[in-house]
This record gives structure tokens, sequence and C-alpha cells, in this order.
């Protein structure tokens, strides 16, 4: 489960700016909204919800999370010597300019271990980077680089809890590049020890953001349709939705000509099918794959099919969820989503938000999302340290707070039931201004 995330530096966010899920003490506000989690004394929120206007750096928030998952899982193997790493400072301030940018993440994982791993990096190269890990509740720094340019070297440091012989050691720092984590390089040549730490970032870390080619897209549900008894696990999710569907159906077609001349599948929703061949393996024919939503007639029994696509876009955008975030729940992952509102109807975003709160999560899942949806700074629905804003500062930097930094006593904060930021009024809903 994430504790804590902070970037420095990175695009709109100039001065470190910290995202924390741990819990206020204060447990009169929705106790179930927190979750004790695999370690004895962390209580950890469930969700956050992120609000801000348009260019305010929510979604570069969500960049910095989805760049240390990308270079964690990427660096050794996605790029060469030389190859410059996907990373954006400040560009507003010369200073900031020419500095790297700063990633620290707190999480614990599945066995109660919790690790802090950092790194700064520029686009030509990995400036510093560390982990320390706690598996008995004592702190332990496993590694430690840093890049010093007098010398233009790395200088080393392993703790005497990293599990290494020096030989081992000596090979894992030759092979690490300078645009690559050294983390990501040890699991490349078969460090075990790291090994939990890695496949928590970038497996149980999930950021969907629109138009990143990672947005949440239909395939998952597609996938899952496919499986045995998927179908009922989709329409458990479709029924509690309340959207009228009372059966689904995927159909796998041949594609009519020409489209059949070796031009890729093409799904209901416009986007690209592929197929994992084996090396050697000739490919199947193409397919088209379509979604039939089955719906019973108000007057009869009879049942009527209307295809997916031609579906609402809120009831398309609830399947293409669908999928996602049953895995997400199922597997206890870290899920950022960015404008979870979009195409949604308030009710439908509030039944998303309202899975990871309740008792279907059992794994201990997290939800962090960004919204202009305000009908959810709802008392009954989120806790005060659930609550975040975003805004930009005299220089164009970005700023993220909790509405618990904000004092009930001051009227600049709260005004006749309002929370009042440089960017408009946003309405308070039952005891959020308590």
């Amino acid at each position: 489960m994430l504790i804590e995330f902070s970037v420095t530096n990175f695009r709109s966010i100039r001065e470190r700016q910290t995202l924390s899920l741990t819990a206020s003490p204060d447990a009169k506000h929705l106790p179930q909204n927190v979750s004790t989690g695999p370690r004895e004394g962390l209580r950890l929120l469930r969700s956050a919800v992120i609000y801000g206007p348009n260019a305010a750096g929510k979604s570069n928030l969500l960049r910095a999370v989805e760049t240390v998952r990308h270079l964690v899982q990427n660096s050794a193997t996605g790029g060469q010597e030389g190859l410059r790493l996907p990373v954006t400072p400040f560009l507003l301030s010369p200073v900031s300019a020419a500095q790297p940018s700063e990633f620290e993440i707190l999480f614990v994982d599945n066995d109660g271990v919790r690790y802090h791993y950092g790194c700064a990096v520029s686009a030509e190269r990995v400036h510093k980077e560390w982990l320390v890990a706690s598996p008995r509740g004592r702190s332990q720094r496993w590694f430690e680089r840093v890049f010093v340019p007098a010398s233009a070297t790395y200088e080393w440091w392993f703790g005497p809890h990293f599990k290494a012989e020096r030989a081992e050691r000596k090979v894992w720092q030759e092979f690490t590049r300078p645009n690559a984590l050294f983390l990501s390089t040890a699991i490349q040549l078969n460090n075990e020890q790291l090994k939990p730490a890695f496949l928590w970032l970038t497996q149980k870390l999930i950021v969907l953001r629109p138009g990143a080619g990672q947005d949440l897209n239909p395939f998952l549900s597609l996938q899952l349709l496919r499986k045995d008894g998927g179908k009922e696990r989709i329409m458990q999710f479709m029924r509690a939705a309340d959207v009228g569907i009372d059966r689904l159906e995927l159909l796998e077609e041949d594609l009519p000509p020409p489209l059949s001349t070796g031009l890729p599948a093409v799904g209901p929703f416009g986007v690209e099918v592929r197929f994992n061949i084996p090396p050697g393996v000739s490919p199947p024919a193409p397919k088209r794959l379509r979604v039939l939503a089955w719906h019973k007639h108000p007057d009869s029994s009879e049942e009527v099919a209307i295809d997916m696509a031609d579906e609402s876009d809120g009831t398309r955008k609830l399947f293409e969820f669908t999928g996602g975030w049953l895995r997400a729940l199922e597997s206890g992952a870290t899920l950022f989503v960015d404008e979870l509102d979009r195409s949604l109807h308030p009710h439908m975003t509030r039944f998303l938000v309202g899975l990871f709160q309740g008792r279907t999560n059992e794994k201990n899942a997290q939800l962090i999302f960004t919204t202009h949806d305000t009908t959810l700074l709802d008392a009954g629905l989120l806790r005060r340290d659930q609550i975040w804003f975003v805004e930009k500062d005299a220089a164009r930097s970005s700023h993220f707070y909790s509405l618990l930094d904000y004092s009930p006593r001051k009227e600049e904060a709260l005004e006749r039931g309002y929370l009042k930021g440089r960017y408009g009024a946003i309405p308070l809903v039952g005891n959020l201004e308590a």
C-alpha cells in the first residue's frame, strides 16, 4: 500500500510536494475508509481525491508517479547508452531547469515490509538513487549511488543487510548505465532481495491517464469476458451500477474484405486488438471483437441486443473501467486515475469510489484520482484527510495541500460553508467543514 509520494522539480512542480495516504488520528470520520494495512500500527487511507482548476498541475503529480514506475520497469531494458530519459524539470526558473527531478515513494508490501525508494533524475542520467527497507520495523539502507560531477563517476554504498557477494555487487554496478536505475538493472541480473520492491512498483502501482496510451480501455474487460466466470463478475459490477444491462455477450467475427488483408483487428471502441504470437508461428486471421449488451424489454420478457458501441458514453466508460477496476481490487493495487469523472454521471463516479471504501475491498487496494466533480465533497463519502487541492502560485509553480491544512477558524479558508481557493468556491456537503 502507498504511504507517501513526494516530487520536486518536475514539470509544473518546483518545490517539494507530498501526497500522504496516512490517515489522521481523528476516528470520528468514516473509519471504514481507513485500512490498518499489512503492518501493525499503520493506518492508511483507501482513497484520495485531488481537485484543482485546469492547468494547475493535477495531472503532473500522476505523471510523476508514472515516470517512477516506467523508469523502474524499463530503464535497464528499454534503452541504450546515451538515450535521454523522459524527465522534464520546472522550466520557468533557470536554476530549476538545470537541476534533476527528484522522486520519493514510501510503501508497504503484502508481507508488511516498508520501503522508502528515491531517485534524482535528469534527461541525461540518474544523479542519485537509494533504497531503505524496514523488514522488522528497523530501517536498513540497502544501497545508495551518487553521481560526482567533479570526477564524472558514481560513488556507491551498500549496507550490511544488502545480500550480495562483493563480486556480484561489482557486476551489478558495472552493468548499471548512467541512464538506468540500479533497481531495474539488478533485477535483470537476478537479484532476489530487491524483487519485492520491484514487483510492487511495477505491478501494484497503476497510473491511468487520458491520452497517455495507458488510459482505461476495453481490453481488460474483454479479456475478463473470455475467462471462465468472467461474464458474471463483470455483470455483478454492471448490475450494482444499475445501467439496465441484463447480460453481456462477446462476439469474435471475421473481418469483412478488404479489411481481412492483414490489417489489425478493430474492436467496437475503435482501438487495435493485438494477439500474442510466439516466434515462428503464423498469426491467425484477424478478428473483430464486438460486445452485445442485452436489455430486457420493459413490456415483455423478451431481450433486445444493443452493440456496446451504441450504448451511452457513460455505459461504455463503465464497461472500460470494469476490467481494470476489478483487477486493482483483486490484486490490492494502488490505482491513480486522471479525470475519473470523464463521461460519467456523478452517481456513477460515486459508485466507483465507493467500491474502494466498502467491504468489497478485501485486499486493501487504494484509489487516488483527480476530478472536477464537487458532489463527492460529502462527509458521507470522504474524510477531510482524503481531500486534496492544487493551485499555482505567482511563480506558476504547483502546490498541493490537504483539506486538513485548513482551519475552521480562518475566515479566508471557510466562509458560509464554502472552501475558497484561487480557482473559486467549492461547496462543502455535510460535516466536512467541522
